[in-house]
């Protein structure tokens, strides 16, 4: 009988060491795969068991939760969805996240391990902390005369200011409301396939995720590599430009909207936009100056992060001269964001020093504890200061004398570039009015702010002209940074 006791213990002890095992196994080594499977529901009951934090523009939250009464039980809401979605982008239960609703998760859904003193206890108990706070860097009259501005055209406008740069707007329309994807079920269904599969692509954020050709605006960056490199040491100087130019190697002429181009000055040549002239420049100043000058302001670089990721602007490395002469103008492949020509503006105003853009201050804990701020960025010189001081002039320029006239503010010192682009190799896609510009406070010249206008227009061969549908845009905005 003994005997029999003791084999049922040994057996025993026997299961109990195999449970512990097979526990430690499951909590160390599997635990992971359980936790991704779809057909666990806790790990999504657990993060919709407590409301998110919020993201907020000047102090204010524009994001909140609410109680559906379900099993997962808090939903993501909007203020204002539409006018902030391409700041926050969505939380949705059935969907994930985007935007800043994704680059700050851990903050917002109490994961991250900044949230607490002792991570390692959290992640032995699985507690959750409560969701931190996202402060944004927007500045809510610049968002609303971006959007307002933009009024539900195709387009995106970007601000940033030029000493720190802190992103003031961020704006794209059509827009969307991130209401509509926050729970789950039919409806959100429903909305989903509806926004992912419209014409007009309303949630795209056409400000940072997009890519444009810059056209004429190109020529700011292509003034700044000539200025720089010494190809014109005198800015009132002819340039020894034909009017019309033939393509080094071609038979192809090009020719200008504007008159007077012949032999120009790069001042003139500036100011009424003239393609030959800077044609003539790209292709004097050659593929590795050229390539150089648009690195430094920001081109070619896919490692933005503000801290949503953002497409990278293409300047290519490997073209004839005649491709460079055409890239030198905005055309060829060069393809910009509405953002990275904000950052060329900027660098002109900041005397040539160009500062990596942000969108995030700060992030908080749900006591309002600071938990980390924006990481300090390095900047660096785009453009010799006294170069950009000469490219601040004829922008200037444009404004008071040209084709930016419709960006003038009262009070302020302002500098624009007007383009007008096309998708093609013909220039037969769909035309995009450009303003890219900077504004200055004549009372006070540290307060500063660049902006980046795009609009498909149908009217955009005019906009070297006229300053087209985006400059005004560029006004509103710039005004509103200003007053």
């Amino acid at each position: 009988m003994i005997r029999c006791i003791r084999h049922a213990a040994a057996f025993s002890l026997l299961l109990l060491v195999a449970l512990l095992a097979n526990s430690s196994r499951v909590q160390v080594f599997t635990a992971d795969a359980y936790a991704g499977n779809p057909a666990n529901r806790r790990a999504a009951m657990a993060r919709y068991g407590q409301p998110r934090g919020a993201v907020l523009v000047a102090g204010r939250p524009v994001t909140g939760s609410r109680d559906s009464g379900g099993r997962l039980r808090y939903e993501r809401t909007y203020t204002e969805g539409p006018l902030y979605a391409p700041v926050t982008g969505y939380s949705s239960q059935s969907y994930g996240t985007s935007l800043v609703e994704r680059a700050e998760d851990g903050i917002l859904a109490g994961t991250d391990g900044r949230l607490t003193t002792f991570p390692w206890w959290d992640e032995m108990t699985g507690a959750r902390r409560p969701g931190g706070d996202v402060a944004t860097t927007i500045r809510p009259p610049m968002q609303r005369a971006a959007f307002d501005g933009l009024g539900g055209r195709k387009g995106a406008v970007a601000a940033v200011e030029p000493r720190t740069g802190r992103i003031l707007a961020l704006a794209s329309t059509p827009s969307y409301d991130p209401n509509l994807l926050s729970g789950n079920g039919r409806s959100v269904t429903d909305a989903w396939r509806r926004l992912t599969g419209a014409a007009d692509q309303p949630m795209l954020n056409r400000a940072i995720r997009q890519t444009y050709p810059p056209g004429s605006a190109f020529k700011v960056i292509t003034a700044a590599a000539a200025l720089d490199s010494g190809t014109v040491p005198d800015i009132d100087a002819p340039t020894g430009a034909p009017d019309p130019y033939v393509l080094p190697g071609t038979t192809a002429r090009l020719g200008n909207a504007a008159g007077d181009c012949a032999d120009a000055s790069l001042k003139d040549a500036f100011l009424v936009s003239c393609d030959t002239v800077f044609a003539h420049l790209g292709a004097e100043i050659g593929l590795p100056g050229m390539v150089a000058a648009a690195r430094r302001f920001g081109f070619n670089d896919d490692r933005l992060r503000i801290p949503s990721p953002v497409a990278r602007s293409n300047f290519d490395t490997r073209m004839d001269t005649a491709q460079v002469a055409l890239s030198a103008i905005g055309r060829y492949d060069t393809t910009t964001t509405p953002l990275q020509m904000a950052m060329v503006a900027a660098a002109v105003a900041n005397d040539g020093v160009l500062t990596p853009p942000y969108l995030v201050d700060a992030v908080t804990d749900a006591r309002g504890h600071t938990v980390a701020t924006a990481p300090h960025r390095g900047s660096r010189q785009a453009i010799g200061p006294a170069a950009a001081r000469q490219l601040q002039e004829m922008m200037t320029d444009v404004v008071e004398n040209g084709s930016g006239a419709q960006a003038a503010i009262e009070d302020a010192v302002v500098g624009g570039r007007t383009g007008a682009a096309r998708h093609g190799a013909d220039g037969e896609g769909t035309p995009y009015a450009w303003f890219i510009s900077w504004a200055k406070a004549k009372e006070n010249s540290g307060s500063a702010v660049a902006v980046a206008v795009v609009v498909e227009d149908p009217a955009a061969d005019r906009a070297d002209i006229s300053g087209g549908s985006a400059a005004p845009i560029a006004r509103a905005v710039m005004r509103a940074a200003l007053h």
